[in-house]
């Protein structure tokens, strides 16, 4: 029986060349919990990973059994800890060398990924595409046939923005690149279900931003023009589990700077 999503702990094939293994770390932020994706052309007997995954030793030594321990190369799509956690786990079992666009990730490579460099690994072509705007340091990957989009685009529902660093100018120019990028070509995120074409999802992530925008506008000219995040959360997020008002609140700031910068 073909396995689809979700399925803990088995390797699940999405395309010819990218497998995925689901950490079992469900939650509000992970969804149903973080893809690791296992890339190589057919005939390879190495691997790229792409995203290790939380700090779980189960989840870890699945990745090192799934691929023998041959790990051409380890791929970071951002540094949340779910994402990342694993990194030092993997490296013990396997040697992997580790990039990332942020430099207290790498191993093995004094390298930050650059935007348009391809990399050649396990039979593969892989291009960087940074995509800024969950957080600042995001990047994609693009292949022949598929575009890993880490947070940046999930499976279902929507992003938040890291107000730390995530700015909606950036995100909605990332869409924008994703859209070009993607068109015809699966989407392969790091949380949630993959979709066999990345360009409808990302407009619809175009069109609820905008959306969003303009209920903040709509907020901000009953509350007045200096209103705090929180207060438009309580407005835009009224129908929404008042557990992910944290989270809103991220998404909601970054909106708030993007309006009053941008009009």
């Amino acid at each position: 029986m073909t396995l689809t999503h979700p399925a803990y702990g088995q390797l699940r094939q999405v395309t010819p060349t990218a497998a995925v293994l689901l950490a079992n770390n469900p939650g509000q932020m992970t969804l149903d919990g973080t893809n690791t994706w296992l890339l190589r052309a057919p005939g390879e007997s190495d691997y790229v990973v792409v995203d290790p995954g939380p700090k779980d030793k189960a989840h870890v030594e699945a990745i090192a059994r799934a691929t023998d321990g041959r790990i051409a190369l380890t791929l970071i799509t951002h540094r949340h800890h779910d994402h990342t956690g694993g990194i030092e786990r993997l490296i013990k079992l396997t040697g992997t060398p580790v990039r990332a666009q942020d430099r207290a990730f790498l191993h093995g490579s004094d390298a930050p990924l650059t935007d348009g460099e391809k990399i050649e690994a396990a039979g593969l072509d892989i291009g960087v595409l940074p995509t800024p705007g969950h957080t600042g340091d995001s990047v994609s990957f693009v292949l022949d046939d598929a575009v890993l989009t880490g947070d940046t685009i999930l499976g279902s529902g929507t992003t938040v923005l890291d107000s730390s660093d995530g700015t909606l100018a950036d995100y909605l120019a990332s869409l924008d690149k994703l859209v070009a990028a993607g068109a015809g070509k699966a989407l392969l995120p790091a949380h949630g279900p993959d979709h066999p074409d990345l360009e409808p999802v990302a407009r619809y992530y175009i069109k609820h931003r905008q959306e969003r925008l303009d209920q903040v506008r709509a907020a901000l000219r009953e509350l007045g023009p200096d209103a705090g995040a929180m207060a438009v959360v309580r407005k835009v997020y009224a129908d929404v589990d008042k557990r992910l008002w944290l989270a809103a609140r991220s998404s909601v700031q970054a909106q708030l700077e993007y309006l009053r910068i941008e009009g």
